[in-house]
């Protein structure tokens, strides 16, 4: 990941190249902020989601190698939304205290 610029917010969405996108620190209480914090909790509310529909398919003895790729590929995507979450904000936590 490139190197986050001072005081700045990692958003949970790509830049245009793909890389990561940052808010600096003065937009941090403005509209951006404000979509990022609510396109963290959408994401977080769908890997739950995600997660719940997976267990009983993952138990599934019957469940087909298309069905648990298709899920596989899903809770990746998932853990990739939280774990640019957790890097986000714990960012800021470090910068905070």
């Amino acid at each position: 990941m490139a190197e986050r610029p001072a005081g700045a917010r990692l958003l949970p969405w790509p830049s245009r190249d793909g890389g990561p996108a940052y808010l600096p620190a003065h937009g941090a209480h403005g509209p951006v902020a404000a979509l990022a914090d609510e396109i963290e909790a959408a994401q977080l509310a769908t890997g739950a989601e995600v997660l719940r529909c997976a267990r009983p398919l993952m138990a599934d003895p019957n469940a087909t190698a298309r069905e648990l790729r298709f899920t596989a590929c899903r809770l990746a995507e998932c853990l990739t939304d939280a774990l640019r979450i957790a890097d986000s904000r714990g960012a800021r936590l470090t910068e905070q205290g």
